[in-house]
């Protein structure tokens, strides 16, 4: 898609946003007036270049276990360069592009992408996506242990690499890297853009969903929807 013709999409996507059509009937509009291929790269580049686009929309489009919605995240997610940034600094990017839906297998599904797509960036850095899975979601945590004023047992990083201990497939990653990792989620806590006025330290996940407790800053792996022997262990607490 050029330059052009994405303004022409986009202008005639916003057009019909402000009548409040969702981003599926939009999207649907723009493919049956010739505004939009019906490609998931496509898709995935009106989606990551639309500016302006509720990102509680696109969130919810992206988790979709439709065959063709899964094209569509996976083209997304590859947009996304992370090449030698940190963990940290590559969630901060993949997180502001959308909004994490309040679904468990939504959720999984998008952060299983972003895993893979961090690992294709930086090849080396974990020993797999599992290592990189469950790391992201740890840093999510703490983000939402540190800074959630609900969360009186603020978690110190002998706590945070002590809990990351024998997920690099048994083995434990370096101690300067969850350090630095810590360190980053301490001194600016995550942005992401918001729809709704909250922000991810209170409602990252819809913490009424089963399996996801994040207001008390607790995440109990045992109720993460994925085969446990992937995980390798059966609880993760900072409290």
């Amino acid at each position: 898609m050029t330059s052009s013709s994405y303004s022409s999409t986009y202008h005639h996507y916003a057009r019909f946003t402000l009548k409040a059509w969702s981003l599926l009937q939009g999207i649907q509009f723009l493919i049956e007036n010739d505004l939009l291929k019906n490609t998931s790269d496509n898709i995935a580049q009106f989606l990551y270049k639309g500016e302006g686009l509720n990102k509680t929309a696109i969130g919810d489009y992206l988790g979709e276990r439709d065959e063709f919605n899964i094209q569509v995240l996976h083209a997304f997610v590859e947009l996304h360069e992370f090449t030698d940034l940190n963990l940290v600094q590559a969630l901060r990017q993949f997180l502001w592009s959308f909004r994490l839906p309040g679904e468990a297998q939504k959720i999984d599904r998008m952060m299983e992408a972003f895993a893979q797509r961090y690992c294709q960036c930086n090849p080396g850095v974990f020993q797999s996506t599992d290592t990189c899975y469950i790391l992201s979601f740890a840093i999510i945590m703490l983000n939402t242990s540190l800074h959630n004023p609900n969360v009186r047992d603020k978690p110190t990083v002998e706590r945070f690499i002590s809990m990351n201990r024998g997920i690099n497939d048994g083995g434990d990653l370096p101690e300067d890297l969850l350090r630095n990792l810590y360190d980053s989620i301490k001194n600016e806590p995550f942005k992401i853009p918001e729809d709704d006025g909250n922000d991810l330290t209170h409602t990252f996940f819809n913490p009424d969903r089963e399996g996801w407790l994040l207001k008390l800053g607790e995440f109990d792996i045992s109720n993460v929807p994925l085969p446990q022997e992937r995980l390798g262990f059966t609880s993760y607490t900072f409290r």
